[in-house]
């Protein structure tokens, strides 16, 4: 498991825009699974569970985003699972790293 949790400035719409659409574009394989939007007021919370397959760990790995915005702070909290190959322990955990990777590539860039 990978994580990354930060705070944002901008618009919120286009942020999740281009969250969706980088991750979309950047692998072949990614898919959107599921996604959730909610508001309570002015507090936002978006959700997005992507999917890839990792040709490091051989299998698939999940991508879980959560875009959060109330007043003017908004946060983002980032989790991967999926990317290890052991039953009782984590093991070749690349996959998840590099899908949270391309994840920053698509914020910072």
């Amino acid at each position: 498991m990978a994580k990354l949790e930060i705070t944002l400035s901008g618009d919120f719409d286009r942020i999740l825009t281009k969250i969706e659409q980088g991750i979309l574009n950047g692998s072949m394989s990614a898919t959107l699974e599921d996604r959730s939007d909610m508001l309570i007021g002015d507090t936002r919370c978006s959700v997005r569970v992507f999917e890839r397959y990792s040709y490091a760990g051989g299998n698939r790995v999940s991508l879980n985003v959560t875009l959060l915005k109330s007043g003017d702070t908004m946060c983002l909290s980032a989790i991967t699972a999926g990317g290890s190959e052991a039953m009782f322990f984590k093991m070749n955990t690349l996959g998840e790293k590099a899908f949270l990777d391309k994840l920053k590539e698509v914020l910072y860039n």
